[in-house]
């Protein structure tokens, strides 16, 4: 296998037994030959481990214990991974044919490759502005990543739920990595999950000053200055 494409999907799970047996099959129909699949389970008391046993034969690695909640597992996942490139996928979440051609497009391992989602039945965000990253963040599920950047990133456990955006925020004045957008829709995400529910106390209360450090001035007033319109006018 030439492990300068292999890409690791990284799937968490925690009481997935209702959506995770289809979120599998979606990676193994892929038409891109080089990928593993690696599962972290947050120590499931439903049937997820007994899905994830009946496709063993499909999945590099897994293992099943507690977990400080889905950026720990993540986290934990990346100590296992093999392959030049990741992509984490949500157990709730499904990959689309076009993930395979997204991966076709992984040449430079100093690009962060993004497409679109599919969400509510749309297609989410597409080409993001450095504005745009600021304020609403690529979604998770439409990054690959080149693994060599988790060599000195990981995901910040401060941020229950938005650890991803933070990760991302780091990279826009990186001269190490770049944003590269392809147009595809690369999977239907899931908006009944926690990341669509909730919003991240911690991070809500520290974004202007993560928007001010990571994307500068201009676009820190930018972003003040709509908050304050919508505080004034509801909009």
């Amino acid at each position: 296998m030439p492990s300068g494409q292999l890409i690791s999907i990284i799937v968490v799970t925690r009481n997935a037994e209702k959506y995770l047996q289809r979120c599998l099959d979606s990676i193994f129909f892929q038409k891109y030959p080089w990928i593993e699949i690696i599962i972290i389970d947050g120590a499931s008391t439903d049937e997820t481990i007994s899905i994830i046993e009946s496709n063993s034969h499909n999945i590099v690695f897994w293992k099943s214990e507690k977990d400080n909640g889905i950026y720990d597992a993540m986290n934990k996942a990346l100590d296992v991974i093999k392959g030049s490139w990741v992509y984490f996928l949500g157990a709730d979440d499904i990959l689309t044919p076009d993930f395979s051609l997204l991966a076709e497009e992984l040449k430079d391992t100093n690009c962060i490759y993004y497409g679109s989602v599919q969400k509510s039945g749309r297609k989410y965000l597409g080409r993001l502005s450095p504005y745009q990253q600021a304020k609403t963040g690529i979604n998770h599920q439409a990054i690959i990543y080149p693994a060599k950047l988790f060599s000195v990133f990981r995901y910040d456990t401060t941020y229950p739920i938005s650890a991803d955006h933070v990760l991302n925020m780091q990279f826009n004045k990186n001269e190490n990595f770049k944003f590269e957008f392809r147009d595809f829709v690369v999977a239907i995400f899931n908006d009944t999950g926690i990341s669509s529910v909730q919003k991240d106390r911690v991070f809500e209360q520290r974004k202007g000053r993560l928007i001010l450090k990571h994307f500068g001035l201009n676009i820190f007033l930018r972003y003040q200055f709509k908050m304050l319109k919508a505080m004034v006018y509801g909009a």
